[in-house]
């Protein structure tokens, strides 16, 4: 009997140990575990940025065409780039701050990020051969 429960300890010491390491590992990735992008807001968009040394930003809004056009590449890319490239999208009407901050005054508009720092940024939508340049060109 005491052997019993013994091991049904261990084996909730072991399902404990499996969970947690699950969890670090989900908290600590680079974009969400099925490879789309992150929604970031003006409270979240720095650590966002901070926490990964690659980083697409799509600043959209649901009225917009071009911004809807974009968006299936945009996820497409998320997937395909998971692990190398952290993608984010950005609701310019609900974020102002982060849009005054770095200038957006059409839509859609990439900001890439490396190392925690803007380096570039494109404006309008664009076929994905495009946007992989020029993904490559500003992020290496």
């Amino acid at each position: 009997m005491v052997s019993r429960m013994s091991s049904e300890s261990e084996e909730i010491e072991r399902i404990k140990q499996k969970k947690m390491a699950e969890m670090m590992n989900k908290t600590n990735s680079d974009s969400s575990p099925k490879g789309e992008p992150v929604p970031v807001t003006d409270q979240d968009i720095d650590a966002f940025v901070a926490k990964n040394p690659k980083v697409v930003v799509d600043c959209w809004a649901p009225w917009c065409g071009p911004c809807r056009m974009l968006s299936p590449t945009i996820d497409a890319l998320a997937k395909d780039m998971t692990g190398k490239v952290a993608f984010g999208k950005l609701n310019t009407d609900d974020n102002f701050r982060t849009s005054e901050k770095y200038r957006i005054a059409s839509i859609p508009t990439l900001l890439f990020f490396k190392d925690g720092k803007l380096v570039d940024k494109m404006i309008g939508a664009a076929p994905r051969a495009m946007v992989e340049q020029q993904i490559k060109k500003a992020l290496g």
